[in-house]
């Protein structure tokens, strides 16, 4: 339990505060929710659809944050109430989104309206009311890398300056219209415009994050297991299906593209500097991720098949991973962006030197239950 006694980083005490938290039921939502009634004596109206990843913190009521925490059964496409929890909050954290790559290109109106259309009420109403805003974009509004049009010989590719993505320098690079798997990233883009606009004409108080691939648990389903038997997950749980059903890794494109990750765990810290520090957090985007941690796709394959034959006695099979086209796994308007490594000079002059430090295999070991 949280004592009363909690400092910011400018040693002034932390004043409780009621969090409006939209998408509390998810994998960053249920995590972050789990902090707070741990560590902190925030309150937390949690607005979802469903309760199952943070049921463990509404029952039973005689939890000691039991108090502190109230689950609201809503639909921010079509409810009332949202504007009438956000009054009664002092911050609104918005995590609600459709963020899964499969989804991307085979339903991108949902993908659209549930970026973009759907968060234009919590930033109207947040600005009408004063109300402090963060808001969760995505790694992917930076698209593809200005090294990724360079010849792939060119040694310019390995220059920083061509792939090292900044939130205040790095352009927005996507693909045609008819890749439609962009449509997540300018969706939230414009979201995050619309944000910085409210911020500089109507004085909105708001926080951008940009995660750089969170894992960890309740952070997907496996197909079949414990979710629907239909659809895609992510990487991770795509790999972990695969090796539960003794089935070659499926490695899109070759499983050139590259990625950083980051415990969930380790991520949350950053989040809670940003609610607990308003006065170093409004007004900035901060890419939060680990860009000590990068691997391929491929190299992220054969150590989950490492791992896993360690953990499970099996060993692995003769051909532990086979090639298959984007279009073949994922269907018509599918596109990538190459490489994901954040700059993180803005996050550690707010609020902190070396916020991650963790090797990328603690990282898979510990957040290997998805």
């Amino acid at each position: 339990m949280a004592s009363a006694a909690r400092l910011d980083l400018d040693g002034n005490a932390i004043k409780p505060m009621t969090i409006c938290m939209i998408g509390a039921g998810g994998f960053i939502g249920s995590h972050l929710c789990e902090k707070l009634m741990a560590e902190t004596m925030h309150k937390v109206l949690a607005v979802d659809v469903y309760n199952d990843k943070i049921r463990h913190l509404l029952e039973p009521a005689t939890h000691p944050w039991s108090d502190r925490i109230q689950f609201h059964r809503i639909n921010i496409k079509h409810d009332s109430r949202l504007e009438g929890l956000i009054k009664m909050a002092d911050l609104t954290v918005n995590l609600a989104a459709i963020c899964t790559p499969a989804d991307y290109n085979t339903r991108p109106l949902d993908t659209i309206y549930s970026n973009f259309i759907d968060a234009l009420p919590v930033v109207k109403y947040c600005s009408e009311n004063n109300k402090r805003l963060i808001h969760f974009s995505t790694c992917e509004v930076y698209g593809k890398t200005i090294g990724s049009f360079l010849p792939k010989d060119s040694p310019l590719r390995q220059d920083p300056a061509y792939y090292l993505l900044k939130e205040d320098a790095s352009p927005c690079i996507f693909g045609s219209i008819e890749k439609q798997r962009w449509s997540y990233a300018c969706a939230k883009q414009l979201i995050e415009r619309l944000i910085y606009a409210e911020g500089a004409e109507n004085g909105l108080e708001f926080t951008i994050v940009r995660p750089f691939n969170w894992i960890g648990p309740r952070m997907d389903f496996i197909p079949g297991i414990d979710g629907p038997s239909e659809g895609v997950p992510r990487v991770l749980a795509c790999f972990s299906n695969n090796l539960l059903r003794h089935e070659p890794l499926k490695l899109v494109d070759g499983g050139q593209s590259q990625r950083t990750f980051v415990y969930i765990k380790d991520a949350i810290e950053a989040v809670l500097l940003m609610i607990d520090n308003p006065g170093r957090a409004n007004g900035h985007i901060f890419n939060v991720g680990n860009p000590n941690n990068e691997v391929t796709v491929r190299q992220l394959a054969e150590m989950m098949t490492e791992v896993y034959a360690k953990v499970s006695g099996e060993p692995s099979l003769e051909v532990p991973t086979v090639d298959v086209s984007s279009k073949e796994f994922y269907g018509e308007g599918y596109d990538d962006s190459d490489k994901r490594i954040p700059d993180m000079t803005i996050i550690n002059k707010q609020l902190g030197n070396d916020l991650f430090s963790l090797s990328f295999l603690c990282s898979f070991a510990v957040g290997v239950k998805l």
